[in-house]
């Protein structure tokens, strides 16, 4: 093995001492490499004349990538952090050996929210997001109302998913189990309230369900919901919370989809309406479609999440880190 085998933060301090007059590295290891230009979304702000951050992978030499090589990393210290996704971590507050880990280290940072992708599906933000891919700035479906309504009926069932977590019986009742029942399925934009009836209707039957498998669990459930509530977790914004790649390619992608195409065809009908000749028409469609951009691209690249209280918290623990 050879020095960078056991690269450690004391490595990096001592690394720094050699270059007195550079500015001090602190290296962040990340998850994946999708997450790499998130976190230097968050660590760029903190750089100063005397420090800079850089953000890569736990593993030059073999493919290690995912949340347990970031944690097993020897020697997390002030040079040398963490940066991972809460997943359900977060909210099993130390319930297992890996929330022990991400709760527990001063060096590890977490996204409060469940993953990166639950950032980038912030709702406030989902309209703008709209209006990069089609250039259509008309309002025509309110993402901050269906996706707080989509939370308030997920909710209860969240809190059973918490719960079962929480007490190690997840093979009960395990996420891809609760991802089923929140998937909305159909959805129209003239019409949405239609898919949050039938998401209740799916949620009501499976807490019946688990109140019946789990019984004399009420006490347990009320201090779960406690618990969370106090941990920031809302009924109104659960969605930050619940599995990141399901919220994205079942919930959010979907609605961004028939929105667009909606608007889309909003702007092609004007052109098609206002040209003057054929040649203009041609010309003008040939120049909107080349403009527009691919939905989920573009939602990879939003940034509305800054606005968000999780991603403000992460600015908080960054901060207290340094002092």
């Amino acid at each position: 093995m050879g020095l960078k085998d056991h690269l450690n933060s004391q490595y990096f301090e001592a690394a720094n001492k050699l270059k007195k007059q550079e500015r001090r590295r602190i290296v962040a290891y990340v998850e994946s490499y999708d997450d790499i230009f998130f976190w230097r979304t968050v660590l760029s702000r903190f750089e100063n004349e005397t420090r800079y951050f850089e953000v890569m992978l736990p593993s030059h030499k073999k493919l290690d990538r995912g949340k347990k090589a970031a944690l097993s990393l020897p020697g997390l210290g002030p040079a040398m952090i963490a940066c991972v996704d809460a997943d359900y971590d977060y909210l099993l507050q130390g319930a297992t050996q890996q929330s022990q880990k991400v709760l527990g280290n001063p060096y590890v940072f977490h996204t409060y929210a469940y993953a990166i992708e639950n950032l980038q599906c912030y709702a406030p933000s989902l309209h703008d997001c709209c209006v990069a891919v089609t250039l259509n700035d008309h309002r025509i479906f309110d993402f901050e109302d269906y996706l707080q309504q989509y939370s308030e009926a997920i909710f209860p069932l969240f809190i059973w998913s918490v719960l079962v977590y929480r007490k190690g019986l997840h093979n009960k009742f395990s996420l891809a189990d609760f991802n089923r029942i929140v998937d909305p399925g159909g959805f129209a934009v003239d019409n949405p309230g239609a898919s949050i009836v039938h998401l209740r209707h799916k949620v009501g039957v499976k807490v019946r369900q688990l109140q019946h498998d789990f019984p004399g669990n009420k006490e347990d459930y009320l201090k779960t919901k406690d618990s969370i509530k106090a941990l920031g977790v809302t009924p109104q914004t659960t969605y930050l919370y619940v599995q990141g790649h399901a919220l994205f390619d079942t919930v959010v992608v979907p609605i961004l989809n028939k929105v667009c195409n909606r608007l889309r065809q909003e702007r092609q009908d004007e052109i098609a309406r206002t040209a003057v000749h054929h040649m203009q028409k041609q010309n003008e469609m040939s120049c909107y479609e080349h403009s527009i951009q691919d939905i989920r691209q573009m939602l990879k690249k939003n940034f509305g999440y800054m606005l968000s209280d999780p991603f403000r918290r992460i600015l908080d623990d960054i901060a207290i880190f340094l002092g």
